[in-house]
């Protein structure tokens, strides 16, 4: 009873809480729910920019070519390493040597490729985190994009994304990859383009078919975390 009468003066005096109606207490709620998971990332298959530059990116690792090494070291090719955990295990030093030696990152690119849709939450999570700390652990350099296998991606695979410290969901414009006898047509590449190749026996090839499109586009490769902001 004595609470009860003190309560209006207290109120009056500013020494207690104003109450809170059941819609601001609902909206509170949510709110906190909204901060305990992460937002998605963007999903980036071309970048906005007017500066001449189209980005390299090159999936999975697991043949290691010393000519497509080369050629990414001669030119200084800042190209973006979407790297499998396992297709590096067996000869590091390769992939050491790029990133060492030029512009090259390591990003994200799950753990054993599978398609992500298929996975819940967590099994999306393990993939993708997994992945991220083995990388940190082997070149000391945490990926900070995400290249989903196959191109495949839900919403889930967004926010995962983000719980494991990407910034963006990265497909691709163009595939330069030499899947058959014979590669594909080289299209005209236009800035902002992202240009899709695989660590196969013919990358040494289809990467220079790639450069040599920039080059009659006036293009030059650029580096693509700087274009996509955390």
């Amino acid at each position: 009873m004595a609470l009860a009468v003190l309560a209006p003066v207290l109120l009056l005096l500013g020494l207690a809480p104003a109450p809170v109606s059941a819609a601001q207490a609902q909206a509170g709620s949510a709110g906190v729910g909204a901060r305990s998971w992460p937002e998605p990332v963007p999903v980036v298959s071309h970048v906005a920019t007017d500066d001449p530059v189209v980005f390299i990116t090159i999936d999975d690792g697991w043949h290691h070519d010393p000519a497509a090494q080369r050629l990414l070291l001669e030119r200084q090719v800042p190209a973006s390493l979407f790297l499998l955990p396992d297709a590096y295990a067996y000869d590091r030093s390769y992939f050491r040597t790029l990133l060492d030696h030029g512009p090259s990152r390591v990003e994200n690119h799950s753990v054993s490729h599978p398609n992500l849709t298929g996975l819940d939450a967590a099994g999306q999570r393990a993939e993708i985190c997994e992945a991220r700390d083995r990388h940190l652990a082997a070149f000391g350099d945490g990926p900070r994009l995400l290249r989903p296998p196959f191109g495949a991606y839900d919403e889930t695979t967004r926010t995962a994304a983000r719980a494991c410290g990407a910034t963006a969901l990265v497909t691709w414009t163009h595939d330069f990859t030499t899947w058959g006898e014979q590669p594909p047509p080289a299209p005209q590449l236009k800035r902002g383009d992202i240009v899709l190749l695989h660590f196969t026996p013919g990358l040494s090839q289809d990467l220079a078919r790639a450069l040599d499109a920039a080059e009659a586009a006036g293009l030059k490769p650029a580096k693509l975390r700087q274009y996509l902001a955390d």
